[in-house]
């Protein structure tokens, strides 16, 4: 059987035939069950704490159904009361900091894990691992133990040192000594996943690209600062802002920690703030209202960053 061939002229000549192309409702349609499954998990509660924000709805409400609209008012006591601004004040200091001591201690751990060898940084995974895998309550049960008054083994190992006195000293009877101790926690917990992500990208720069810098005559710190920075600068972007949400809205150790030492209400964070005003004072209105200004703080903070993807996605 012989086969026919075109002449170049007659292949120059042929229409090209068009590429197929997937239609663009396909994608959409894939995503839209997901898309879905978000807003009604997230955006019914959002609208009910947003229609509660705007009432006087106590426990009474909860069994008659029946909640005054108040308008803006939980608003205005909101920004209008001392404490509330105390109570914001002070979780936003407390965020700021663990969050960035997190970030740091977590870098470290990530370049710890780069420059270990095998058997190191196996070791050091496990380790960070069983610490991220710890339940809360057990974590907590065991730090609360670990600096109990009575017989912690954290007063006991530093009343050890010469000309120290920390026999029954109380670590969470003053407020100072109380937010050491649950920053120690807080950081504690979040570490390994800060260290994991920032190790995740490390794995991302080149080895040529350091041994050339090292050649060059550049240091660590130099080859941290100018190299590994900036190359990893959108994971520890979102990693920062991760820290910063969730060190904002921390409510299981905080009240532990009240639970085993003092409840008043300048050991207070934002979540255990709005515990109390709904749970412990029954004030859902007024709860939901300091909910909804969390939320907004959230959006702040975040701003940034849905700027910077903005702006990338622009170029």
């Amino acid at each position: 059987m012989t086969t026919v061939q075109a002449s170049p002229a007659e292949r120059d000549t042929a229409p090209a035939t068009p590429p197929t192309q997937r239609s663009s409702k396909v994608p959409h349609a894939l995503i839209l069950p997901a898309v879905i499954i978000l807003l009604i998990g997230m955006g019914y509660p959002l609208i009910w704490q947003i229609v509660t924000s705007t009432q006087k709805f106590g426990l009474s409400s909860q069994f008659s159904g029946v909640a005054p609209f108040v308008g803006i008012d939980n608003y205005v006591t909101l920004f209008t009361d001392p404490v509330i601004w105390a109570v914001v004040g002070r979780s936003l200091l407390f965020c700021i900091v663990t969050a960035a001591i997190t970030v740091i201690w977590g870098g470290l751990f990530a370049l710890l894990m780069k420059a270990a060898g095998k058997v190191g940084r196996l070791i050091l995974q496990i380790c960070l691992l069983l610490a991220w895998s710890m339940p809360v309550v057990a974590a907590m049960t065991v730090w609360i133990w670990l600096f109990d008054y009575r017989r912690g083994v954290v007063n006991y190992l530093l009343n050890m040192l010469p000309g120290v006195e920390m026999d029954r000293y109380n670590w969470l009877d003053t407020p100072g000594t109380f937010f050491l101790v649950a920053s120690i926690i807080v950081v504690w917990m979040s570490v390994p996943f800060v260290a994991f992500s920032l190790y995740a990208g490390l794995t991302q720069v080149s080895d040529e690209v350091m041994e050339a810098a090292q050649l060059d005559g550049s240091n660590g710190w130099q080859r941290v600062r100018f190299i590994i920075l900036p190359m990893i600068r959108p994971v520890l972007m979102i990693v920062l802002l991760l820290q910063l949400i969730w060190d904002l809205r921390v409510f299981a150790q905080i009240q532990m920690l009240q639970d085993a030492g003092s409840g008043a209400g300048e050991f207070d964070l934002l979540g255990t703030y709005i515990y109390k005003l709904g749970t412990g004072g029954g004030d859902f209105g007024m709860a939901s209202a300091v909910s909804i200004f969390v939320l907004a703080i959230t959006i702040a903070i975040s701003w940034y960053y849905v700027r910077s993807l903005l702006k990338e996605d622009e170029n």
